[in-house]
């Protein structure tokens, strides 16, 4: 009876095999519809594991709105390149993907880890319900999808940090040589503290501005009323306006150059009015501070962090052209006018 089965069984899988391969025959034409189907539907393999071209698009989509652009305002050779960079950043994705998953030890996310995330992305959004918008036009239906994605992506940042994190230390020696040579870039500048009432001349004819100031610097002059109050009342900077017009400290290089030349030149305490390309503004310097040099260890938490920095956006962009070039076998990409 056994060997009665594995002749029926051989006699099967040689119909198969001779229908797909040899004759033409409804197994053949099955397979080769659904091979044809799946390869129109798949921008990439990467492993064997297909990259859709429906999360591309989804990906050209979300790449073009962080730059305020949508697929069908764009010229077809930039929407070009937005779609290689999207399918390059969701291969990359999925080597990574594979990576993490076959780590040892396991990369863990706690849900603390999760909500932080989860959180600075909902701030990101004026409602609920253009967040939700979103989530859908990215496959996403469900909170816990999102979770899962945000998890996903903490993973990957986990695991390409525990693979760099010996090259992005940055020795004494490294610091105190880069402070030697650039000495005078790290050395503080010239700084003032002021604050402003500011009444812009794009929506408003510019004397009628100029009028409305000139009226205040009366009355902040006379003592009629203080610098706070004239802030509160007339001021179109929403960011000082409720904080007495305080502009905190400033170099020059913070400051636009038509603004920076006569608010550097005031007199501290003394109001005055300044003309902008923007509008107009009555400007007290409160305080003053000369440039001055510092030492190596008044700078050496500055330029730690600043050498850190650039050592870690070149170690993962090295380390993902590596992932990519020892993963090339495992890689291939069918989607028209991208290989």
């Amino acid at each position: 009876m056994k060997s009665l089965i594995r002749v029926v069984c051989l006699a099967a899988a040689l119909y198969l095999i001779g229908d797909a391969f040899i004759v033409r025959g409804p197994v053949r034409r099955w397979l080769h519809s659904a091979l044809s189907t799946e390869a129109k539907n798949t921008a990439a393999r990467v492993s064997g594991h297909p990259i859709s071209n429906s999360q591309l698009e989804r990906a050209v989509i979300a790449q073009l709105w962080l730059e305020g652009k949508a697929p069908a305002s764009v010229p077809p050779a930039e929407l070009k390149l937005a779609r290689k960079i999207a399918l390059d950043e969701l291969i990359d994705h999925e080597l990574l993907r594979l990576r993490v998953k076959a780590a040892s030890p396991p990369i863990t996310v706690s849900d603390a880890d999760i909500d932080i995330r989860q959180q600075r992305l909902i701030k990101r959004f004026e409602s609920k319900a253009v967040l939700e918008t979103a989530m859908k036009s990215q496959g996403i239906v469900k909170e816990r999808d999102l979770r899962e994605r945000i998890a996903g992506q903490i993973q990957q940042e986990k695991y390409i940090a525990r693979c760099i994190q010996s090259s992005v230390k940055v020795s004494d020696d490294e610091a105190r040589k880069w402070f030697q040579e650039n000495q005078e870039s790290i050395s503080l500048r010239e700084r003032i503290e002021a604050r402003h009432i500011f009444i812009a001349t794009l929506e408003h004819p510019p004397e009628e501005a100029k009028q409305k100031l000139d009226a205040a610097l009366v009355e902040l002059t006379e003592k009629k009323k203080d610098f706070a109050t004239l802030a509160k009342e007339l001021s179109e900077d929403p960011a000082t306006k409720d904080s007495g017009g305080a502009l905190g400290w400033m170099t020059r290089d913070r400051l636009p150059a038509d603004f920076a030349a006569p608010v550097f030149s005031l007199e501290m305490l003394r109001p005055t009015l300044v003309r902008s390309r923007l509008g107009w503004h009555i400007v007290e310097v409160t305080a003053r501070k000369a440039a001055e040099s510092r030492t190596f260890e008044q700078a050496k938490p500055e330029i730690l962090s600043a050498l850190e920095t650039i050592k870690l956006r070149q170690a993962v962009e090295d380390f993902r052209k590596d992932l990519r070039k020892s993963e090339a076998a495992n890689i291939d990409i069918l989607a028209a006018g991208l290989h």
